[in-house]
């Protein structure tokens, strides 16, 4: 077998093991797009509807919720953006939605629950109150007695109950108009002795997160202590044991992708957080602030806040930077690029905002990449045309020295020297595309504000893979092909613009090259089928750029659509 045949051979099983173990690779590390939100059949666009969790191992029966919620009294909520209820029976925060997303794209789509009482399906829900060290709170059954019966943007509620021993307990619940709580707990000791005052608050729920956790995207139990956000336990670990830490400022909770829950204790006074697990597949966030004495006669407030709604990044920011939330901004994990991530998201959200396309906000947004990077591809080219210059030198260097490797590199590095020629020239544009293609996979898989982004046809959302396939005639064929050859009508045209990127390209003179670069299209093509449309959409478009790009830098350097000399 010849010396190229190898490399053929060598290459054709690299190639195969990318096909085939990417996925493997990929679910580990990169998780693929949000499933689609709609699929084909009969050559029709249908919405996919979503799935209610599983609740077959559950303890005990899983009641309707509703027969649940009307089994209490309650408090309602109503803001702009969340609708429920307090239930006042063990003061919890356990019915809420979510008025601006829904379940699905379709039109009468519910909206998103976040919260739901204990004993439904998918049981989630906050509590606030006293540790019982010396202090006689009210206990979990206790039925609070309510100021008003709606809670709302500056219409705060007062929740009230006593005890036998002169202590009288007082929750004030109020809410701004997105997604977070202030809760003021006071304690008024109408006894004869000091008594400790040690506030607690918890979120319980049943069940992980039904969102993928992975090295690059993390959801489930969620902290920032001590300055720094810990992405590190996830539910098996607390299924092991309880994870706890001591800080002042900071919070803890759950995140899922897009949606989150937070207890933010007073960010000036030292607190306790763990999380743990409980029966049947619960999991607790919770906290204990220093305990503070209470004289008798006197009262005492201690503050602290709730979040439960959507990760909106300006939002979330805005609460980081202007209203105190130590870190709040980093429930997203946006990884070791977020000096990049940041910026491209909020451009592309004000492009998002001007145009109202978010197709067309990544086109617009891949224009502006290229035309920032442009004078460095000219520079590239520049490169490789000399660099094709002395080739024949090169070839000459490396027959001469062929038995000593040593001379041989010491050599040609002289040569690039002499010539003013720098190899790795022509790598800055691709590399510095790295990081930017990541920080667009990112935000895609992120950022809510791309959650259900429609671009043209059937392409209902962009933060979802082509459910538009061939290899089943477009849904005709009653069959759903198998993950990794559901190959999209995008990528199918990703493939083709890389295909022709290619051939612009300086044919190589090494015939195991010429096989690679023939190969890699289709290769990548079959990689990139299970990412978001919106990230082949930016890769179509940069590859459609680079074309036009090629053939006017080609003008400029016609030498490297030259055969080398020989």
């Amino acid at each position: 077998m010849t010396e190229d045949n190898k490399n053929f051979v060598l290459f054709a099983v690299v190639a195969a093991l990318i096909l085939f173990g990417w996925p493997l690779i990929q679910n580990r590390f990169f998780p693929t797009a949000n499933p689609p939100v709609t699929k084909i059949e009969g050559g029709e666009t249908e919405v996919v509807q979503g799935k209610a969790a599983a609740t077959a191992d559950a303890p005990g029966a899983i009641r309707d919720r509703n027969l649940v919620i009307g089994e209490s009294p309650r408090v309602k909520i109503d803001t702009p953006t969340l609708q429920g209820s307090i239930n006042l029976k063990g003061a919890r925060i356990d019915d809420l939605v979510l008025k601006n997303y829904k379940d699905t794209i379709a039109k009468d789509s519910a909206p998103v629950r976040l919260l739901s009482p204990a004993g439904t399906t998918d049981a989630y829900f906050a509590a606030f109150g006293w540790r019982d060290d010396g202090l006689a709170p009210p206990a979990a059954d206790t039925v609070w007695t309510a100021s008003s019966p709606v809670l709302a943007p500056g219409k705060p509620v007062t929740l009230t109950a006593a005890n036998a021993k002169g202590q009288r307990f007082q929750i004030e619940l109020s809410v701004d108009k997105d997604y977070m709580f202030t809760v003021k707990q006071t304690v008024a000791n109408g006894g004869q002795a000091p008594v400790p005052v040690a506030t607690y608050g918890l979120v319980n729920r049943a069940g992980v997160s039904k969102d993928p956790d992975s090295w690059t995207i993390h959801t489930g139990p969620m902290s920032v202590a001590n300055g720094s956000a810990n992405y590190s336990p996830n539910f098996k670990d607390v299924d092991a044991a309880p994870q706890k830490f001591t800080t002042t400022g900071g919070w803890l909770g759950f995140t899922d992708k897009y949606w989150l829950t937070a207890l933010l204790p007073d960010q000036a006074r030292s607190f306790d957080g763990q999380f743990r697990a409980g029966n049947a597949k619960t999991y607790q966030a919770d906290y204990t602030a220093a305990p503070q004495l209470l004289p008798p006669g006197r009262q005492i407030t201690q503050t602290a806040r709730f979040f439960a709604g959507a990760k909106e990044v300006k939002l979330l920011d805005r609460y980081t930077d202007k209203e105190g939330a130590t870190k709040l901004d980093y429930a997203i994990d946006w990884g070791w690029f977020r000096l990049v991530e940041k910026p491209i998201f909020y451009y592309l959200d004000w492009l998002f905002r001007m145009i109202g396309n978010f197709g067309v906000a990544i086109i617009l947004l891949t224009f502006t990449i290229r035309a920032l990077v442009f004078p460095i591809a000219q520079r590239q080219y520049a490169s490789m045309a000399h660099m094709r210059a002395i080739q024949p030198k090169m070839k000459a260097i490396q027959e001469r020295y062929k038995d000593d490797k040593p001379r041989q590199q010491q050599e040609i590095m002289a040569l690039y020297k002499s010539e003013k020629v720098n190899p790795l020239a022509g790598c800055l544009p691709t590399l510095l595309q790295i990081p930017i293609f990541y920080a667009l996979y990112k935000v895609l898989m992120l950022t809510i504000e791309m959650r259900h982004q429609p671009f043209v046809a059937w392409i209902k959302d962009l933060s979802a893979p082509d459910p538009l396939t061939p290899l089943n005639l477009f849904g005709l064929l009653n069959f759903t092909p198998p993950h990794f050859l559901a190959i999209g009508v995008i990528p199918i045209i990703l493939g083709i613009s890389m295909y022709f990127q290619f051939k612009l390209n300086p044919t190589p003179m090494d015939e195991t090259q010429k096989q690679v670069f023939a190969l890699m299209p289709w290769v990548l093509m079959f990689v990139m089928a299970p990412f978001a449309v919106g990230l082949q959409v930016y890769w179509i478009t940069s590859n459609i750029i680079t074309i036009i790009q090629q053939r006017l830098l080609y003008a400029r350097h016609p030498a490297l659509l030259e055969a080398p000399a020989k």
